[in-house]
Parts: C-alpha cells; structure tokens; sequence
C-alpha cells in the first residue's frame, strides 16, 4: 500500500506526486520546514510549532494563509499511514513556489506547500544511558533563527559525527557553543543550567524551552548565557534536546567521558519528566 502524502491542498499517495524542478526549493533552498511529534495521535506543542513556522515564513517573506487547515491535515496524514496510535512525526516544508528560475522573488507566487507522516520512536535506549558528541565550528550563516531547509553545512556536521560513531555534532562559533547540528544544547555546572540565548545564531527551541520550564518548576535554576568551548571539560552535566533527541544526556564528548560519565542528577528523566 502507497504511503499517502499531503501536495498543494491534496492527500495523495507519495508515487504520485510530483513537485516541478523550477521549484525554488529546489533550486535555492527558498522554503522552511517543521517537525512535530506525536504520541498517540496528541502533539507535543503544537501551538508552538506553529509560531516557529509563521515567523520562519514571515522573516523571509513567504505569504502563506492555510494554518487553520494544517492541524486536520496532519489528523488525515497519520490516520491513513496507520499512524495514529503510535509515536510518529509530521514533516511540514513550505518553498516559496515554482517560476523560471530568477534570484529575486518573482511576483504572484503560490507556494509549495508538503507534508508528510512517519514512524518516530523514542530511543529509549539513549535516553537512559546517553550519547556521544562531538564538537565542530560553526560555518553556518548568520540567520540560524529560521528554520530554512538550506541544511548542507548541518549535513555535512552530522555526517562527521556519523563517522566518529556518534549521534551530533554542536556547534562553536568565536569560541562560544551555539547549539547542535539538529538540536539545542544544554550543560549543567554546580546545579546551575546553561544554554545559548535565543538569537540569530541559534534556532529557538520548542524542547529547550519546555526543558527550562521544567527546571524552573523544580527550582533548577537556568542561566541562558553562551558556553564557553574551554569551559565544556568543567561541566558536570550535558544534554542535547530537541524534537527527535528529546531530552539525551550527553556523556561523552570528543571522546573525552562527561562528568563520571553517566547521566547526570539534574537529567529531566531522574525525575519521571522525560519527554
């Protein structure tokens, strides 16, 4: 059975369909996309997700009015790939279009507009015991805010942590550690915890902000302040968090063990608040 995707306003299944290759997602990267999960047919912050998505498009100028429709759309998506009971995940890429291919915005665009469902377990087993990193520099550009699918530059980071057996690269910019090749990063030094500022260098993460809300209900206190990269070999606590990783403690980086290397005590999973 043909897994059914959802095209411009269509559920269809995916041999169909056909996108043309003037897109200009295609030819420029000009699009941004979402990823949302959900548990038994619930999605984990979906309202945030959709405040992402509409600044995304709103910082590089993509009209875009069907946000009603996109929740239903989703419901449909999971239901007919026999998704609905169980952990899965929604794919949203909107491009700016299809038109001969021009580097400025043509007129009168109607965008692309694709999702798709997937199967999206929980690793539990990283979750309880952790992962290795790796550090790398940050040649990204300078709007990592928006969440654009001109991903090459995190492709190549996550590769290179591929090959060195281990499941993220983060970042370091001047010096200073952003976030991950596809998550956020958080350290945790004398029961203090630490993470990037929201700003052009970093996407603002849905899972790091629920992560600090948890800390600040549990009396944790969070300090949203850069790390230093010579300050990491001092942490007693590292994660990465995000959409796929939810909550993963970080046990080794750069081979070199973090803290004893176990999961910490301010690891959310200590106490029952996993994602």
């Amino acid at each position: 059975m043909s897994e059914t995707i959802y095209l411009n306003g269509k559920l269809i299944p995916k041999t169909e369909a056909a996108i043309s290759p003037e897109d200009r997602g295609f030819n420029f990267a000009d699009g941004i996309y979402e990823v949302i999960k959900y548990y038994e047919g619930k999605p984990f912050r979906y309202a945030d997700h959709m405040e992402r998505l509409k600044r995304s498009l709103r910082e590089i100028r993509i009209d875009f009015n069907g946000f009603n429709q996109l929740e239903t759309v989703f419901q449909s998506l999971l239901e007919q790939n026999g998704l609905a009971s169980q952990e899965a995940g929604i794919y949203l890429q909107i491009t700016r279009g299809s038109r001969t291919r021009i580097h400025h915005f043509p007129e009168n665009m109607n965008p692309t507009i694709y999702a798709t469902a997937f199967p999206f377990a929980s690793k539990w087993d990283q979750l309880e015991n952790g992962v290795k990193v790796i550090t790398t520099e940050d040649i990204r550009w300078l709007r990592c805010d928006i969440k654009s699918i001109s991903l090459l530059p995190n492709v190549l980071a996550a590769e290179n942590a591929h090959e060195q057996d281990a499941v993220e690269a983060i970042f370091i910019r001047n010096g200073i550690i952003t976030e991950g090749s596809h998550s956020s990063f958080m350290a945790v030094k004398d029961g203090v915890v630490y993470t990037h500022p929201d700003s052009n260098l970093i996407l603002p993460g849905i899972t790091k902000k629920v992560v600090m809300e948890i800390c600040r209900a549990n009396g944790i206190p969070v300090i949203e302040e850069g790390i230093l990269s010579s300050e990491l070999a001092g942490m007693d606590e590292m994660m990465i968090v995000g959409t796929g990783s939810e909550v993963s403690p970080v046990v080794k980086i750069d081979e070199t063990p973090v803290g004893n290397g176990q999961p910490g005590s301010v690891y959310p999973f200590h106490s029952g608040e996993i994602l």
